[in-house]
């Protein structure tokens, strides 16, 4: 298997593992991190290792059981991937949110300088949904 998808599966298994070192050791130190909402057309920008850090840091806090699930991952170019996946997590309020989700990311070298998140606007969903 192509080595960056390799990289994008251990990223993945990072978030599950909630674990944010391993996570920022597969990133560049000017990486860039694009969230699903904000004020601006690209969602909310994070520019650079610590920005970037704390922006992860916020979706364990925001969802402390938050998973990424059934993963598939494509290359589509040399530099360029997507990845989708299932989110699923509990927010503070106890809401349950699940929604699907595309990544894109843009590598430099053996790491990722570019994380674009899209997830589907769903409100939280009850038993049975």
């Amino acid at each position: 298997m192509n080595q960056k998808l390799e990289l994008l599966k251990a990223y993945t298994q990072a978030w599950n593992d909630h674990d944010l070192d391993a996570i920022m050791s597969m990133m560049t130190n000017d990486c860039v991190f694009y969230a699903i909402a904000g004020n601006e057309i690209v969602g909310t920008t994070h520019q650079g290792h610590e920005k970037v850090r704390v922006a992860f840091e916020s979706a364990w806090k925001n969802f402390p059981d938050a998973a990424w699930l059934d993963g598939d991952f494509y290359m589509l170019d040399a530099n360029h991937a997507v990845s989708t996946s299932r989110f699923k997590g509990t927010d503070l309020n106890g809401g349950k949110h699940e929604a699907l989700m595309v990544d894109l990311f843009t590598f430099e070298g053996d790491k990722i300088a570019i994380k674009n998140a899209f997830r589907k606007n769903r409100p939280p969903v009850t038993s049975g949904e």
